[in-house]
């Protein structure tokens, strides 16, 4: 059923007596329009699997990383709960004419991860010390009052209905005559806290009691967060402190903010006269960048899984976190994105699972799966490089493509095994060096190897040659932290790499050994003492040829050869484990590699989105009438594209009048009237109230502006059109 008015409205159908769609499940999306549906239940089934552990592996690193901060938030509300609960002198002197405990937690500004932080503070507030936790956004307390009821309607958990009546009398409004209501007011909450705290004191030592939690004090406090400090109103901010701190001897009130910018956020909004009221000390979490390195290096710097992002794909994730959002939590959903894509559209995906599995599924292949693979860039190279007998079989043969496959599976899962050991020690090695020459993220060094042979570049170069000019001390400390990166590899050729590694160290610990004695005698034979003797012209001449020749052919302390011997055997691994993942047979199979797709998916450009939609609507409605050649639009189009394109042609300042005549003449073509008629481009009430709405959203977004510079003109605000 469809509606024809010119105006918007709201049209009231009956219900269609046809049943219902079924909604359909996520995994349809994978199974639909396939022809494999099998595999690609499968695909979807491992895809949801891995996600589970990378999503379980990053709630526990966050929680590790937070751990901390709310540990030491923890131990002041703790102590700030029990002064009140004992009436200790303590608590009053901590109180100074009535203060109020806060913590000032200090987030960084990467907002989308702060309801992560809040949700796990508050849960460990309710677990250890108490149930009177409450979490308020600025966005639902624009007014006092509004800000009273979301406390105390979260805290008692009754209604608190607002009495507009008594809007000024510090937010006191009354219901009376209704038992699960209450009084729009702190004295309502100390009231109900007094009999909440009666009910837990009088309960048994044995019984716990559900309403309130459990293990948590005696005389629990309560906790308002103010998830974001700076969005709320100063005025609405300083009034609730002030009603608060008249009730802080009755009640054990504390406060959370939550900062994204600075400590002095607190000083601009509060005058002296009301932050004097507070008690604040200051919290500081770990930095987002730290927050990211740690992400990466537990989640994609690992053998654990198997799926893998190529050099571009990580690059673009990286830079709309520096560049957008500073967002962990975004960038785990673009990693995300990019797992349930790769999945989606790599049939071959099925191997991106564990070896055991992954060589399962390897031997179940139809022919159609062996198709694919040999249609892979990687495997066609690899047949290349074999033998004309070795190509035959696996051109013709699908058995011996399985056995093939299933080989070069272990050979990738062996690939990763050891690429991440040697990636640690590299940039273990050269993250110290001046100027950073392979970069002081190792995220950085990661995509420079998956782009490109990392050992023919200049800055691997610059690295080796400043690693050659390393003093013993300095080596020997960056050596025995690659032998600690590489202890827990369980690979041989990494067990062999760390063995090498201990004796070079164990050689320069012998170096000390060596007598000071022997150093005095090198010293005493040095060509140099000759020129202290008495001599004439030619043998002063004959004692330099000498020298210069002696330096030329000067002989390397032990040291020098045992610091060149190691690090070649760095470079060695280097060259040898640390070749780009393109290289690899079948690396398709487990590395995602659509950079543009996540591009458009996570950093959108609406502009260029409206403008398109305007300038070529058969992009969006693929509708025969409106398909027209490049640089024009059909005179069916709707009217705000009509309208835009026509606002194209003029300049900064566009006549109102003229540009109705211009569009009512484009109306007129599309109804068919003859151009000769009288009534061809008149304006009439219709045109005009269709002019009026399509000018009136071009405007609202962004396009067109009003403006006081011409009557009847309207001021342009872009230029240019796709």
């Amino acid at each position: 059923m469809a509606t024809s008015s010119v105006s918007k409205g709201c049209f009231v159908f009956k219900p269609s007596s046809k049943k219902r769609k079924r909604v359909p499940r996520v995994e349809d999306y994978f199974t639909e329009g396939n022809d494999d549906a099998k595999s690609a239940k499968l695909r979807f089934n491992i895809c949801q699997e891995l996600w589970e552990k990378i999503k379980s592996d990053t709630e526990t690193l966050q929680e590790e990383l937070n751990k901390k901060t709310l540990d030491s938030l923890l131990e002041l509300i703790r102590k700030c709960a029990s002064g009140f609960q004992l009436k200790a002198n303590d608590w009053a002197g901590l109180m100074r004419a009535s203060e109020i405990p806060t913590a000032a937690l200090v987030l960084g500004v990467n907002v989308p991860d702060h309801d992560v932080t809040f949700q796990g503070l508050s849960e460990l507030l309710q677990q250890s010390v108490t149930p009177f936790v409450v979490s308020v956004q600025a966005k639902e307390c624009t007014a006092l009052k509004h800000l009273m009821q979301k406390v105390l309607e979260r805290i008692m958990g009754v209604d608190v209905p607002l009495n507009e009546e008594d809007e000024g009398q510090s937010g006191s409004c009354s219901v009376p005559g209704n038992r699960k209501r209450a009084r729009c007011s702190l004295s309502s909450l100390c009231e109900w806290y007094q009999m909440a705290v009666k009910k837990f004191a009088a309960r048994s030592p044995g019984k716990k009691c559900s309403s309130l939690g459990k293990d948590v004090l005696p005389y629990p406090p309560v906790v308002i967060i103010f998830k974001d400090l700076e969005a709320f109103s100063p005025r609405v901010l300083q009034d609730f402190i002030l009603i608060c701190s008249r009730y802080i001897q009755q009640l054990p009130l504390m406060f959370i903010f939550g900062i994204a910018t600075s400590p002095s956020t607190i000083q601009h909004m509060l005058p002296h006269s009301v932050s004097s009221l507070l008690c604040i000390e200051l919290f500081q979490s770990l930095s987002c960048t730290q927050h990211l390195a740690t992400v990466i290096d537990q989640l994609v710097l690992t053998p654990k899984f198997p799926f893998k992002l190529t050099g571009k794909v990580l690059q673009v994730l990286v830079s709309i976190f520096l560049y957008h959002d500073f967002s962990v939590r975004n960038f785990i959903k673009g990693l995300q994105l990019a797992l349930v894509e790769h999945f989606h559209s790599q049939p071959l995906s099925v191997l991106c699972c564990c070896k055991k599995e992954a060589v399962d599924h390897a031997q179940q292949f139809i022919h159609q799966d062996v198709e694919r693979v040999r249609q892979l860039p990687s495997f066609m190279r690899y047949v290349e490089n074999q033998d004309a007998e070795e190509q035959v079989k696996l051109l013709t043969n699908d058995d011996h493509v399985k056995e093939v496959c299933q080989k070069l599976i272990k050979n990738l899962r062996k690939y990763h095994k050891n690429y991440h050991p040697v990636l640690r020690c590299l940039h273990s090695l050269t993250s110290s060096l001046p100027k950073y020459p392979l970069g002081k993220q190792v995220r950085e060094l990661h995509i420079s190897c998956l782009e490109k042979n990392i050992w023919e570049t200049e800055e691997y170069n610059t690295a080796m040659q400043l690693l050659r000019m390393l003093a013993k001390d300095e080596l020997v400390a960056a050596l025995q932290n690659c032998a600690d990166l590489l202890r827990p590899a369980k690979s041989e050729k990494m067990k062999e790499a760390l063995q090498q590694l201990e004796d070079y160290i164990t050689k320069f610990d012998k170096l000390d050994q060596l007598s000071s004695e022997d150093l005095m005698e090198e010293e005493v034979t040095s060509p140099g003492k000759d020129l202290q003797k008495k001599t004439d012209l030619f043998q002063l001449q004959k004692t330099l040829l000498e020298m210069r020749e002696s330096r030329r052919s000067k002989k390397m302390t032990p040291f020098e050869v045992l610091r060149n011997q190691v690090l070649d055997i760095v470079d060695q691994l280097v060259r040898t484990y640390l070749i780009p993942p393109e290289t690899q047979p079948m690396n398709e199979v487990c590395y995602y590699s659509s950079s543009g797709v996540l591009r458009r998916h996570l950093n959108a450009t609406p502009r260029t989105s409206i403008q398109t939609a305007l300038s070529h609507p058969y992009y969006y409605l693929q509708h025969e009438g409106l398909q027209t050649d490049t640089g024009s639009i059909s005179n069916t189009a709707p009217d705000i594209c009509v309208v835009y394109k026509l606002h194209l042609e003029c300049g900064r300042l566009i006549n109102l009048f003229d540009w109705l005549e211009a569009y009512c003449t484009v109306v007129s073509a599309a109804e068919g009237k003859d151009p000769d008629s009288p009534d061809y481009g008149k304006v009439d009430e219709l045109k005009h109230a269709r002019f009026i709405q399509a000018v009136s959203e071009l405007e609202f977004v962004g396009f067109v502006k009003s403006t006081k510079q011409k009557t009847d003109h309207v001021a342009r605000l872009t230029w240019g059109g796709c």
